[in-house]
């Protein structure tokens, strides 16, 4: 019920933009702007250079500052339920940079929340834009369905203050494959979704349990990652161009 209500009061009575605070406004074009994807690309954590082991190649679709910043928290925290949109439509930009757009059935397999968490919130905020990225990667001619099949497997610590090797070890074992999971994403192109990364701890122990279960796993792909986490394309030096002529 708490989530209905405030899916409903989200929708009818629109407070200030969740990005800026500019009135009347669920989230105003700039804000908006700010997630459309248009500065997707690919992430390593910054704590790490190449990451936990395990990590599957990482692409954000927006940077974890600013506006963004505040629409993740309040989506994720404050239960601003229609914010799930605009995220889901970063999300959907990371998976297309991350090669989502192949041939073959595409799934996304959301990084699941504590249950604790859940109850807190009211909802499952990785899960919800998750479905969000997947109906715009459906839109985009991609073929893309969303498996929750991912659960806990044990209670784990609060991640907030603790560092990047006390995060994989509060973590290691922590999530696996439901019953079935096999099944429903067999054939299929995995691609593990979540909110932000971080040290990027929670992806590989998704990563870790999927490929305890027997499947492969394409990649993962988040909402945002901190600025100095995306990874600097280089183009060819003029050296080096004209070596291949």
């Amino acid at each position: 019920m708490r989530g209905w209500w405030q899916e409903l009061a989200g929708l009818v009575l629109p407070g200030d933009c969740a990005g800026c605070g500019a009135a009347r406004a669920v989230l105003c074009p700039r804000c908006r702007d700010a997630l459309s994807g248009a500065g997707a690309g690919p992430v390593r954590p910054a704590a790490r250079r190449a990451g936990p082991v395990g990590l599957p190649g990482v692409h954000a679709g927006a940077r974890y500052e600013g506006a963004v910043r505040a629409v993740v928290l309040a989506h994720k925290e404050r239960g601003a339920l229609p914010l799930a949109g605009p995220l889901g439509t970063a999300l959907a930009a990371a998976v297309l940079r991350g090669g989502g757009g192949g041939a073959g059935e595409l799934v996304l397999v959301p990084v699941p929340s504590a249950r604790r968490a859940v109850r807190a919130r009211g909802h499952d905020p990785a899960r919800r834009i998750a479905l969000a990225a997947s109906g715009r990667l459906r839109r985009a001619g991609a073929p893309a369905r969303v498996a929750p099949v991912l659960r806990p497997r044990r209670r784990v610590a609060d991640q907030a203050g603790l560092g990047a090797r006390e995060r994989l070890e509060n973590l290691a074992g922590a999530l696996e494959v439901c019953r079935g999971g096999a099944r429903v994403t067999a054939g299929a192109r995995i691609v593990l979704v979540d909110d932000v990364i971080t040290t990027g701890a929670t992806l590989a122990e998704a990563a870790r349990a999927l490929r305890a279960a027997g499947l492969g796993v394409a990649g993962a792909a988040v909402v945002a990652a901190p600025a100095d986490s995306f990874v600097r394309i280089r183009s060819a030096t003029r050296t080096e161009q004209k070596s291949c002529e």
